[in-house]
């Protein structure tokens, strides 16, 4: 699992991709599903592996990832291998030679400790189609992609600062890079757009999957008041505390009201199936290129869940159109005047963050409490 090191290493992503990491060291054996039946062609364009950190079952990100495999299957008719819970290290170079000789053509790794085992091994099998989500490596076998999670971040807050009384919002969240600082900003921007007076209270919790630390955060923070729990997790751990509390929760990643019934408003949702199943027809027809990709909610790979009846009263209206305005390009999430915890000016009114500014991002805007150390 990385930390705090790696994101100095960000600032190059401008050129090169974006970061996410997530958590999980279980292991667990390959699993293979075959291609349905008179779909013989597409079989022989070669089975599709997915290196997964966490497990399927997690509820969040590798349950994201894997529901976009399962897709791939039923509409494209391919054959795909996963291996679930791989950790960060050198094990995932055994797990792709054993996809590679179970005929796997192309391979997704879905998180960003996996990048520099991945990259060693596109060189070694230049015949295999590589994409490493999260990183900023490429080579001419191997891409990186991401999604603008920042967009539905800044909608959640839209929704927490509808429904907060106490004007305190408390976030879970993973480590202090600029993944995880993007969508606390976001957030807070969103609440104070609908509610100047908030404040969004940060907690590190150094994971990206850990159930008891991760509710006990959230425990920590409606201690401290806030009626309102969002995280950057893959448990669904800080809603079930909200949820025990009778206070109210932002999701992540999937669908969780089942986990948080009494809590679950909303959440910014991942929704991998549209770009896996371009890149790999593109690269069954021999026209996949490595370029690197961060789209947004105009290509869908981002999405915020409809409201539940927790939910407050015309939220879902506010949200449906405010997101109308980013998808047209009206409502840019990270434009000045922006102003930093101090109350400095970071950026001027009318201007526009650049993605080389948005994927570096290492300090928090006015309104948020936490540190960065």
């Amino acid at each position: 699992m990385f930390r705090r090191g790696m994101a100095l290493l960000l600032v190059l992503m401008l050129v090169m991709g974006m970061t996410v990491g997530c958590g999980g060291t279980e292991e667990a054996a390959p699993a293979e599903t075959a291609p349905a039946e008179g779909e013989a062609a597409v079989a022989e364009q070669g089975k599709i592996g997915f290196i997964y950190v966490g497990p399927i079952g997690d509820g969040g990100w590798t349950y994201a990832h894997d529901q976009a495999r399962l897709y791939l299957e039923d509409t494209m008719g391919v054959a795909t291998l996963y291996r679930e819970s791989v950790p960060e290290d050198a094990e995932v170079e055994k797990v792709v030679m054993d996809m590679i000789d179970q005929g796997a053509t192309v391979i997704f790794a879905t998180s960003f400790g996996y990048m520099d085992y991945l990259e060693k091994m596109s060189k070694e099998f230049p015949e295999v189609t590589f994409m490493h989500c999260s990183g900023y490596k490429t080579t001419d076998n191997m891409n990186n992609y991401f999604g603008r999670m920042y967009e539905p971040r800044f909608l959640s807050g839209v929704v927490a600062g509808m429904k907060t009384e106490t004007n305190k919002l408390g976030y879970v969240a993973a480590f202090e890079i600029p993944e995880v600082i993007r969508g606390i900003n976001a957030f807070a921007l969103g609440a104070q757009s609908v509610n100047p007076d908030v404040e969004v209270e940060v907690v590190w919790t150094h994971t990206w999957y850990d159930p008891a630390t991760e509710k006990e955060a959230g425990k920590a923070l409606l201690d401290n008041g806030a009626d309102v729990i969002a995280q950057h997790q893959d448990t669904a751990g800080p809603q079930q505390a909200a949820e025990e509390r009778g206070m109210f929760a932002i999701g992540y990643n999937t669908d969780s009201r089942e986990m948080a019934p009494k809590a679950y408003m909303t959440a910014p949702i991942w929704n991998w199936a549209p770009y896996y199943e371009a890149q790999i027809t593109k690269a069954f027809a021999g026209e996949w290129t490595n370029e690197p990709y961060w789209g947004g909610m105009k290509e869908g790979i981002v999405d915020i869940d409809t409201m539940t009846e927790i939910a407050p009263e015309g939220a879902q209206e506010k949200v449906d159109e405010l997101k109308a305005q980013i998808i047209d390009g009206s409502l840019v999430v990270f434009e000045g005047p922006l102003y930093d915890q101090n109350g400095e000016e970071k950026v001027a009114e009318g201007v526009a963050m650049t993605d080389g500014e948005l994927l570096s991002m290492n300090w928090f805007v006015k309104g948020v409490k936490g540190k960065l150390e």
